[in-house]
């Protein structure tokens, strides 16, 4: 029986999905509207448009309606709570970490921690824009709520993770031994820098909080190498492949040649399963087969499958 657990696990509940695609809403003139450009044909095809169809819409009714249209299908697709757990069950997942990449409440994420304590392990997300507020709103989420990590994502923020803002937070979390995990790939949104998660901003992190465990989630992506030598450099530094269809990434030319390089070698302790099922639409077995076939040996696969993850988490084995 497999063996998984996943640091970035979708949540498909309608609470959840309603979130998400809201986040992506045609009506925010903001640069988030460029997911819907660039993801929306496939989100459409999940309720069975074609890419044709999808693009002739957009010139009917505009993308706003359209948009509207395909949010209303993709939303009678949500998963009831017990239908994802059954879900993760089948494919093999253990454990799943739950709020790293959804915009899923804190109130929702903590709820559904709650009630299948042996299958969810919630990340906390807040703004860092609310100071030693929310410095304390963490330590609450932390102490009294079952909280386990927590995310920061420079893009959304529009904030670098250098930034001193973040430094008090990532200080409680030294405290706390609080895992950080932080969105450092490009991002596609045209109102803000696409380097916000630029991975050489997290070696100034790393230096200051040396005993921060930091995972750098979605790999790296264009700046791969970067992220290869920051780990390298730093052993509180993890990383994840999130986001990133796996059968592609050993591709000639996809620009993961290095960490799946070292990844396979000096860095195979530090390399987590992350599926982001449901941003691949592609359904969780696949996603893990396809991992498992990045890996060089069955000792490799088992590291980053699970290992990994229960050392940075803590998790008995």
């Amino acid at each position: 029986m497999k063996m998984v657990i996943d640091v970035e696990c979708d949540i498909p509940t309608r609470e959840a999905v309603q979130r998400d695609l809201e986040a992506v809403a045609p009506e925010d003139t903001k640069g988030m509207v460029n997911y819907l450009n660039l993801f929306g044909p496939k989100w459409a095809a999940e309720v069975g448009m074609t890419m044709e169809e999808f693009e002739r819409g957009k010139k009917t009714f505009g993308l706003a309606k359209l948009w509207k249209m395909v949010k209303e299908k993709i939303l009678e697709k949500a998963m009831t709570d017990d239908q994802f757990v059954k879900m993760l069950d089948e494919a093999g997942v253990k454990y799943a970490c739950i709020g790293t990449g959804s915009f899923a409440s804190n109130e929702h994420t903590v709820g559904l921690a709650q009630k299948y304590k042996d299958k969810f392990i919630p990340w906390f997300r807040m703004s860092v824009r609310e100071g030693m507020d929310g410095v304390r709103k963490l330590e609450y989420a932390v102490k009294e709520m079952g909280f386990r990590g927590f995310v920061v994502s420079p893009f959304r923020e529009k904030i670098y993770v250098n930034d001193k803002k973040y430094y008090p937070f990532y200080a409680k979390c030294v405290e706390l031994g609080l895992p950080i995990r932080s969105h450092t790939s490009m991002n596609y949104a045209t109102d803000r820098s696409m380097d916000l998660g630029r991975p050489v901003y997290l070696d100034e992190v790393a230096c200051d909080f040396p005993e921060l465990t930091i995972i750098a989630g979605l790999g790296g992506w264009p700046w791969v190498p970067e992220l290869i030598g920051l780990a390298r450099r730093h052993q509180n530094i993890y990383i994840d492949l999130a986001a990133h269809r796996p059968k592609y990434i050993k591709n000639p030319g996809s620009g993961f040649e290095m960490l799946l390089q070292f990844g396979n070698t000096v860095l195979q302790d530090r390399i987590l399963f992350a599926s982001s099922w449901m941003n691949l639409s592609i359904p969780m077995k696949q996603i893990i087969q396809e991992t498992e076939e990045l890996c060089r040996n069955e000792e490799v696969k088992k590291k980053w499958m699970y290992g990994n993850a229960a050392r940075l988490l803590k998790i008995e084995t």
